[in-house]
């Protein structure tokens, strides 16, 4: 602190001259610092881009007015164990290659929906392969190909958006297509995972042998998956993004099957992006032991069925019911295509969750409490850096997850422009963090379940522990539903009986309805790390959410197989 106000007084006393030039110098070297960083790959992304890009935005009828490489390299490796031995152990690296390119005019480009039609062909494309070595020569061979290819197919789809607009009915959004962004430079580290390959196999192999120990669990196993992803993006605009992400997941998987047929599992993830931040060998064991517990109790469970009624959703499971019912409603291109069902498009500024809560989506925060945040990113797939975005401020809608297509009154992207290789760009949740300022203890929350359930003549609620993730329909096209699947469910009796484990139920339900429900939540805030498939592909997210107590859910018939259990018992309890 001395340092700094020392400092501080000197720069008061110069001269402006003097300031000038040190502020030169710092910039300068500051600058030549980053220069010295960058990566093989980026240079021979740069000098393509600039050859490509200076002699096809001079092309007719539509020239090419932007151009984007972005380069994933991915280094995974995996390990499996089942019943104390290996079951597959595989490493693998590949680099893959998406150009994004567009023509015309930011206010009208090859990108915009074409009304009437789904274009299956934007959104499924064969990932391009690009050469794993720094070799100038062979990246720059794969990127002019592909952006020839690109290149093409663009003009193509401009002139059938042309001809598609002069046919079809005014638009109600009449954004433009494409948003201007301040050019981004970052050269980060370079993530990279050392493994004891040796070492876990043998962990794994001990950890896969407790299943083994119980006949009624009829598949098991323990996995290990590491992954260093590492990004280059340049753009001619002149953005230019270096940056890696480690992913590091330890599961644990058991299944049986009960009596009727319903299979039945149970499973646990450890996230984390260092090695040591994985659980000691002890509390591995501890949660193997109570996945058993627990899908032996399920198999005995009895069935429920179809109920509306009070209900907990607890912390991660309220999570995933976040992400899955509000989250992608409030991604901002969903708001724009004339094929959704736009649920919160015109609701800016009104209240559509109760007063106490806040949601907000911040991919900049690598950790929550400690815990590895899976949605982390520092700079989106379109250079746009990340940041907090405050969707809902004490009930009220605020604003939307934007990527770099503007919709009406938000014409800038706030960094959630994401996807998986071979997909392109739309925008996606990262953090979403659900925040309540009115919270009891799970305890008392558990109390107040019960006493909501006598109000309203209910003999019982629910307790959904867990939740394995669930889909959503947000197109005008088909019903505007949701189905969120509950993997561990409790009966809470009013009369003071204990608690039941039930099974076969799958949420469902319509999210305007659902949020009205809400009538207080914990103060027992969890992490749920996961990956998420949309538009655009697979991408990692993390959920924090407290537990919350709704009024009533509605729960219908899961699917049930129609296989009976195995006649014989496994080989070792013979």
């Amino acid at each position: 602190m001395s340092y700094l106000k020392i400092n501080s007084h000197r720069l008061k006393s110069c001269k402006k001259k003097g300031l000038l030039f040190l502020i030169f110098l710092f910039l300068h070297y500051s600058t030549s610092s980053f220069a010295a960083q960058e990566s093989p790959v980026l240079k021979s992304m740069e000098k393509e881009l600039s050859r490509c890009f200076s002699s096809l935005s001079q092309e007719k009828p539509a020239p090419l007015y932007f151009l984007s490489y972005e380069i994933t390299d991915i280094d995974r490796t995996t390990l499996s164990a089942s019943y104390g031995a290996i079951k597959s152990e595989d490493q693998d690296r590949s680099r893959f290659l998406d150009v994004d390119v567009r023509v015309g005019t930011p206010q009208l480009d090859n990108t915009h929906e074409i009304r009437g039609e789904f274009d299956f062909s934007r959104y499924f494309q064969e990932p391009v392969r690009i050469s794993l070595e720094d070799d100038e020569g062979a990246i720059r061979e794969r990127l002019w190909l592909e952006t020839e290819r690109r290149f093409k197919e663009a003009q193509e789809r401009y002139t059938k958006i042309l001809t598609n607009k002069a046919v079809k009915v005014a638009e109600e959004d009449t954004s433009r297509d494409f948003s201007a962004e301040k050019p981004q430079v970052f050269l980060g580290d370079k993530a990279q995972l050392k493994l004891d390959l040796l070492a876990w196999k043998e962990k794994l192999k001990k950890f896969s042998q407790a299943f083994k120990k119980n006949p009624e669990v009829y598949r098991s196993f323990v996995s290990l998956d590491l992954q260093s992803v590492n990004k280059y993006l340049v753009n001619s605009e002149k953005t230019k993004i270096e940056q890696g992400n480690n992913y590091i997941r330890l599961s644990l998987h058991c299944v049986t099957k009960a009596e009727d047929g319903m299979d039945l599992y149970r499973y646990e993830v450890f996230d984390v992006d260092k090695m040591e931040d994985l659980p000691s060998d002890e509390k591995i064991n501890q949660s193997i032991q109570v996945l058993i517990d627990e899908l032996l109790a399920l198999r005995k469970a009895p069935l429920v069925e179809p109920y509306t009624g009070p209900a907990i959703l607890m912390n991660r499971a309220s999570g995933v019911f976040f992400h899955e019912i509000f989250g992608h409603r409030v991604e901002g291109h969903r708001q724009k295509s004339e094929m959704e069902g736009q649920t919160f498009t015109k609701k800016v500024g009104q209240k559509i969750l109760p007063d106490f809560i806040s949601v907000y989506d911040d991919p900049s925060l690598g950790q929550y409490n400690k815990t590895f945040l899976r949605g982390y990113y520092e700079y989106d797939d379109e250079g746009v850096k990340s940041q907090k975005v405050t969707v809902v401020k004490n009930g009220v809608l605020e604003n939307f997850l934007m990527y770099r297509s503007p919709i009406k009154n938000f014409p800038q992207s706030n960094g959630h422009g994401r996807r998986e290789p071979a997909h392109p760009c739309v925008a996606r949740q990262g953090n979403l963090m659900v925040i309540s300022d009115k919270t009891v203890s799970y305890p008392r929350l558990r109390e107040l379940l019960i006493e909501e359930c006598k109000k309203q003549g209910k003999p019982y609620g629910l307790i959904f522990k867990d939740i394995a993730g669930g889909y959503t329909s947000t197109q005008r096209y088909g019903a505007q539903t949701f189905k969120v699947i509950p993997l561990f469910v409790y009966r809470v009796y009013t009369d003071g009986r204990p608690d039941e484990v039930v099974r076969g139920v799958d949420i469902v339900g319509t999210p305007l309805t659902s949020f009205s429900k809400i009538i207080l939540t914990g103060d027992d805030y969890a992490v749920f790390n996961g990956t998420c498939g949309a538009e655009s592909g697979m991408v990692p997210v993390s959920a924090v959410s407290p537990s919350i107590l709704v009024s009533e859910i509605e729960v219908e018939k899961k699917f049930k197989q129609q296989d009976r259990p195995p006649i014989l018992p496994p080989p070792a309890h013979q």
